[in-house]
């Protein structure tokens, strides 16, 4: 069976529907800083480095974690799929008010369908899960520590995003937050 056409397939076609997706967004009304967004950036590209680049694997970080097998390297695939299908799912809900920085779009409206009517992130949900399936499959202790900076990272800029949606939205954004969850999906309503 060939893994790398298993793992490195979905994180492809996650890449190419996002730089597709990225020119069909509306204009940017409010933005977060600079900083802010290069910061956050830089803990995301830290983490997937460590998940994705077999040069991490230095020391400890190179070592297995279990002992692999079949049913493990699966499930990691599956897991890796389900990932990537629910982060463009998410995406796909979003349309043109996508963007890959913290912002409000032009005639921007609170999305509260699809993913949406039970996470408030499913796009970082999805990358979370994705990358935990490729930690699975990868079965290397930077995997671990991808998955632990990846969750770090999304938790940053999800809670920066909330706070802009805040001010945006108010009681109507604070409504969507109590019926949904933050990285996990809230299974019973309020």
């Amino acid at each position: 069976m060939h893994w790398n056409y298993l793992i490195d397939g979905p994180w492809t076609v996650f890449a190419a529907y996002w730089a597709i997706g990225a020119l069909k967004t509306r204009r940017t009304a409010k933005r977060e800083s600079f900083a802010a967004r290069y910061g956050v950036m830089a803990i995301e590209v830290v983490g997937f480095y460590l998940l994705l680049s077999g040069d991490a694997a230095i020391g400890v970080l190179g070592r297995r974690v279990v002992a692999r097998t079949f049913d493990l390297r699966v499930l990691g695939v599956i897991l890796l799929w389900a990932g990537i299908a629910l982060a463009l799912w998410a995406r796909w809900h979003l349309g043109q008010y996508w963007s890959g920085r913290i912002t409000i779009k032009e005639g921007h409206k609170l999305i509260r369908t699809g993913p949406y009517a039970r996470l408030r992130h499913p796009i970082y949900s999805g990358l979370v899960l994705a990358a935990t399936g490729t930690a699975i499959e990868v079965d290397q202790w930077r995997g671990v520590a991808a998955v632990c900076v990846i969750v770090l990272g999304f938790w940053i800029k999800g809670k920066r995003e909330e706070a802009l949606l805040t001010k945006e939205f108010g009681a109507e954004f604070d409504e969507h937050r109590r019926s949904t969850g933050f990285l996990l999906p809230k299974l019973r309503s309020n």
